[in-house]
C-alpha cells in the first residue's frame, strides 16, 4: 500500500498540516490511513486526541529511529495509505522512511531559504536511491502561499526548480485560517464550523484539489514501475 512521507530538513515548512490535511481528506473518501507520527514535536498526535478524528485514521506516536521501518511496513500492510510525518532535520530516522516511500511530498514555502533546504531533502532522497537502487518518486509542495498573487521569490524558485527537473505539485496549499484551525478544533476541514472558521469552503476546494494531486502522482508511479518490471521480465526471457 502506498506510503507517503512529508520530508523537510527545515521546521516550520507545513509537513504536519500538510500531513493532516491529506490524511483526512483520504478519510472522507472512505480510506483507511495509518499517520506515523516520528516528528518530535508530535503535532499529529496532539490532533488526533482532540474531537473528531476520523475513525479510520490510526496514529502511532512511538515511533524512533530503531522502530520506523518496522512501522511503516506493519502499517503498509493493514492499511491503504500510510502517512510518515518526519522530524525537520536530517537524520537516519528520515532516511530509513524516504527508502521506504511511494512518495516523498517536500514541503517549502515561497522563499529562499526554504528553497535551499527543500534541495537537500532532495539530495537525501537521491542518496536513498543510490543506496537502495530504486528510484523513490517525489515532489515538492509550496505552502501558505497567496491565492491571489505569486511573488517575484515564489516566480523565480519556481523557475529555478523547472530548470533543474525538480517536479513540484500545481496545486499550492494556501494561506488559511481553515488549516491552523485543525490543530486547536480537531476534526477535519469538513467538521470545522464555517461560522467560527473564515475561508473555509476555500481551503476545502484547496485541500481537495491537492489530495487528488496527490493520487495521480501515486497511480502514474504505480503505472511506470509496472512498465519498468515489464520490460525487465521481457529481458529475463528473452
Amino acid at each position: 500500500m502506498p506510503v507517503i512521507a512529508f520530508v523537510n530538513p527545515k521546521g516550520g515548512a507545513g509537513k504536519s498540516t500538510s500531513a493532516v490535511v491529506l490524511a483526512t481528506e483520504l478519510a472522507i473518501k472512505g480510506a483507511g490511513v495509518v499517520m506515523l507520527d516520528a516528528d518530535p514535536n508530535r503535532a499529529i498526535t496532539q490532533w488526533s486526541k482532540l474531537a473528531g478524528c476520523p475513525p479510520s485514521i490510526s496514529v502511532v506516536s512511538t515511533v524512533s529511529e530503531a522502530t520506523i521501518i518496522d512501522e511503516i511496513d506493519r502499517a503498509s500492510a493493514s492499511q491503504p495509505f500510510v502517512v510518515v510525518d518526519l522530524e525537520g532535520t536530517a537524520s537516519m530516522t528520515v532516511a530509513y522512511a524516504i527508502s521506504r516511500s511511494d512518495l516523498v511530498i517536500i514541503p517549502i514555502q515561497g522563499s529562499q531559504l526554504d528553497a535551499k533546504e527543500g534541495a537537500k531533502a532532495i539530495t537525501l532522497i537521491r542518496q536513498q536511491e543510490r543506496a537502495f537502487g530504486k528510484t523513490i518518486p517525489f515532489s515538492v509542495l509550496f505552502t501558505r502561499t497567496s491565492s491571489a498573487i505569486i511573488p517575484r521569490t515564489l516566480r523565480h524558485i519556481q523557475e529555478q526548480f523547472i530548470n533543474n527537473a525538480v517536479s513540484s505539485f500545481k496545486t499550492q496549499l494556501h494561506e488559511r485560517e481553515a488549516y491552523r484551525a485543525l490543530f486547536s478544533f480537531g476534526g477535519t476541514l469538513e467538521s470545522l464550523n464555517s461560522k467560527e472558521v473564515s475561508g473555509l469552503t476555500k481551503a476545502i476546494e484547496n485541500a481537495r484539489a491537492f489530495t487528488a494531486e496527490v493520487i495521480g502522482h501515486l497511480r502514474e508511479c504505480s503505472e511506470i514501475q509496472s512498465q519498468r518490471k515489464a520490460k525487465s521480465a521481457e529481458v529475463v526471457y528473452k
